[in-house]
């Protein structure tokens, strides 16, 4: 098989599905059903269409491709802010996920703006997106359970209880449960909790608040309206301003559970200022496993999630959502685990 054999040709053109078909002596067809690896085409046929293609450098085109589909194998990747470290490590996991399942990630930072989320949730109009792998924090969860009946989406952040968005997750209860039950294993008695939000009842913070609450009442510890703070801006600047309504209350806890690390962090740098120490005086514990987190001193215990697996699952359940599935949102719970470190040592007795 030759060049020669396609006289047609024009030099220095790239190769099309027609030139590949002339010197394979098939169809358009076949040889379409070989780029797209379809069955039912001999074995001796698909051997003689991908020589051809070899032989002529043909690539399939992209355009025609998404044309065929009607897909574009790229999704987006919507956060509030991207330079948060934990934001930026699941978008770093999300973009290989993606590989490993043959999309492209497209990463928007929505900034907190009810218009762009609202952008987001809607499937950037105009762009070509195949699906939302989403964090909201503005839009009302109603509106945003309605659009995700037409914009395939998987939620990382809050959980709609109605809708088509499945949601991605750790088990928020649970894991705050498992963080006041170590704290209690280690001598504290009395926690404060840093991070509810009851104007969003389905956000991480109110879930670990109410994980928090029940593992509290079920070991018979105490419990004070005025040691839970409400934050809506898990920031280092929010934990540096919570720790600060705290320091009066320094004496009566003896814990403090952050909804995230860098709330922990920036408390842990207001009690240190204050020559609180921690963890002698207010052991500190957080959630999410930065970097930043470990090379702190005292270094901080945290809640990590597997964000390989959290990626994976998201791209799994979004595809099945980009296919066509419809069906009610899904739960998929990844595990957590505990990272004990020197914040929230055992007292000693």
């Amino acid at each position: 098989m030759t060049p020669s054999a396609d006289p047609s040709r024009v030099p220095g053109r790239p190769a099309r599905l027609k030139d590949v078909a002339e010197l394979a002596g098939v169809s358009l067809k076949t040889v379409t059903n070989v780029v797209h690896e379809r069955r039912h085409v001999k074995a001796e046929t698909r051997a003689r269409v991908k020589a051809a293609i070899a032989e002529l450098g043909y690539t399939p085109s992209l355009v025609g491709r998404q044309l065929q589909s009607g897909r574009s194998n790229i999704v987006a990747l919507a956060v509030p802010r991207i330079d948060e470290p934990y934001l930026g490590a699941l978008a770093h996991a999300l973009i290989l996920a993606g590989e490993r399942h043959g999309y492209a990630v497209f990463t928007d930072e929505t900034g907190r703006s009810d218009q762009h989320e609202l952008r987001a949730a809607g499937g950037y109009p105009g762009q070509n997106i195949d699906g939302v792998i989403y964090s909201p924090l503005a839009v009302d969860p109603q509106r945003m359970a309605e659009m995700s009946r037409f914009t395939p989406m998987v939620l990382l952040g809050e959980h709609l209880s109605e809708g088509a968005a499945d949601y991605v997750a750790i088990d928020n209860e649970q894991s705050a449960r498992d963080v006041v039950r170590h704290l209690a294993d280690g001598g504290r008695q009395r926690i404060a909790y840093v991070g509810g939000n009851p104007a969003r009842p389905a956000s991480v913070g109110q879930l670990r608040l109410e994980g928090f609450r029940a593992e509290v009442e079920s070991l018979g510890l105490e419990s004070r309206a005025d040691w839970l703070l409400r934050c809506d801006r898990y920031s280092r600047e929010a934990g540096v301003a919570m720790a600060e309504q705290l320091l009066p209350r320094i004496g009566e806890i003896d814990a403090l559970v952050c909804a995230s690390d860098l709330l922990a962090i920036g408390a842990i740098r207001t009690f240190t200022e204050h020559r609180v120490r921690v963890p002698d005086d207010v052991a500190v514990i957080g959630w999410d496993n930065i970097v930043d987190g470990r090379y702190l001193s005292p270094s901080l215990s945290s809640v990590a999630t597997d964000l390989d697996l959290l990626a994976d699952r998201a791209f799994e359940a979004l595809i099945s959502r980009i296919q066509g599935n419809r069906a009610p949102a899904e739960v998929y719970t990844v595990p957590h685990e505990l990272m004990i470190r020197e914040s929230s040592r055992p007292t000693t007795t």
